[in-house]
């Protein structure tokens, strides 16, 4: 299925074709050299923060977007309003990033992680193509009842790709065209960020299937993911995680799962609600990070019971008691049911907000030939003045 295929307000089909999931984009309209904003003291490997959303409270309906008819974003879960999930560039602005990602590649010192060239993706992500930067404001304002977008069309190669790594906690730590675009959109979402303690802090992470992880429960597995929210364990997750394709597996049939809560709360039992609401489950740090820590008591659903966030991983959340445990299977079973599959193609990009969507994988047959399932990964932060207590430097990687 591709994200054409998926409603964003009643189940509907949209009208749109082209590519089905997330893409990678590179800069295009210019813009004056606008000084980024929140820098901080001048550190050595990383970017000045940029302080979270930087525009006024204006909602910006629609922006013209070609996809599909839509108005603009709908309330919360049951909207009745489409919200455009996709967004398929034009030759022209393909042309314009691929410039922008071309450019930033020539920033010293090449070096995705770099204080310096972090501070340039920043800068020149102001000129990324205009509608691409209407879109990403209002996704940015209110993700829709999917929590979702897909760029695509975007650019990827340039030249022949190299191999698709096939080591445990893969990153990419040069400045390539596929990193400069995926790091310039996701500046304009809001601030990139990483974990120390997950794939050594690298704020580009390649996710790839690994032959000794083959089975596990993590990115360089090719079994079936589990739906989790990402990092769930964490106090400062990630609000938006985005995954660049840049080569499909070999058969082109390994599916993003995605669900987002906002699309299944009218199906939850009141009781379960009530349940799910309450401090009654814990969560293990998942495989990736190198450490073992297992949160405090914390509810599922989280907020505003209206409009809630969630947090949970399947894998790695468990109930505190017996009756806890029977909605959280239920909560699975009813998430797993709603959910879409949707298959990557190269230049696409998709983002989901951690905040409210479910993710997993179904499995695939990797060949470890370099040529497998090859995705760039980002985190966004909002707001980085929330964790400036947890970012040495100032910087973007939490410790």
């Amino acid at each position: 299925m591709s994200i054409a295929d998926i409603s964003a307000g009643s189940g509907t089909s949209h009208d749109t074709a082209g590519p089905k999931e997330g893409a990678e984009s590179r800069s295009g309209a210019e813009v004056d050299d606008a000084a980024e904003p929140g820098s901080g003291a001048e550190v050595d490997d990383a970017a000045e923060p940029g302080y979270g959303a930087e525009v006024d409270d204006t909602a910006e309906p629609g922006y013209g977007v070609q996809v599909h008819d839509a108005a603009a974003p709908g309330p919360g879960p049951g909207a009745e309003s489409e919200v455009p999930v996709r967004l398929e560039l034009t030759g022209e602005e393909r042309a314009a990033v691929g410039e922008l990602a071309e450019q930033l590649t020539r920033v010293a010192p090449g070096l995705v992680d770099a204080h310096a060239w972090v501070a340039e993706a920043r800068r020149l992500s102001c000129r990324l193509p205009l509608r691409l930067l209407e879109r990403i404001r209002q996704y940015r304002s209110d993700p829709g009842p999917d929590g979702m977008l897909c760029l695509a069309g975007l650019p990827v190669e340039d030249g022949p790709l190299p191999e698709t790594p096939a080591v445990p906690d893969s990153v990419e730590r040069d400045a390539t065209v596929p990193s400069a675009v995926a790091m310039l959109i996701g500046q304009q979402l809001g601030e990139v960020i990483a974990y120390r303690d997950e794939k050594y802090g690298a704020l580009v992470q390649n996710v790839v299937p690994v032959p000794s992880l083959a089975a596990s429960q993590s990115n360089g597995g090719s079994v079936p993911l589990e739906f989790h929210i990402e990092n769930a364990f964490h106090p400062h997750r990630p609000h938006y995680v985005g995954l660049l394709c840049l080569r499909s597996d070999h058969e082109g049939t390994a599916g993003t799962q995605i669900c987002s809560v906002r699309r299944v709360l009218g199906l939850i039992d009141e009781a379960d609600r009530k349940i799910l609401e309450a401090p009654r489950f814990v969560t293990e740090a998942p495989p990736s990070f190198r450490s073992a820590e297992r949160t405090e008591a914390h509810p599922v659903l989280v907020g505003n019971p209206e409009d809630p966030d969630i947090r949970v991983d399947f894998n790695a959340t468990v109930a505190l008691d017996e009756e806890a445990a029977g909605a959280l299977v239920r909560l699975r079973e009813t998430m797993t049911d709603a959910s879409e599959s949707v298959v990557l193609r190269p230049g696409e990009l998709v983002f989901v907000d951690n905040r409210l969507v479910l993710h997993g994988r179904t499995n695939f047959v990797p060949r470890y030939d370099g040529r497998d399932r090859w995705l760039h990964r980002i985190f966004v932060h909002l707001d980085n003045r929330l964790t400036r207590a947890h970012r040495a430097g100032n910087g973007p990687v939490l410790v």
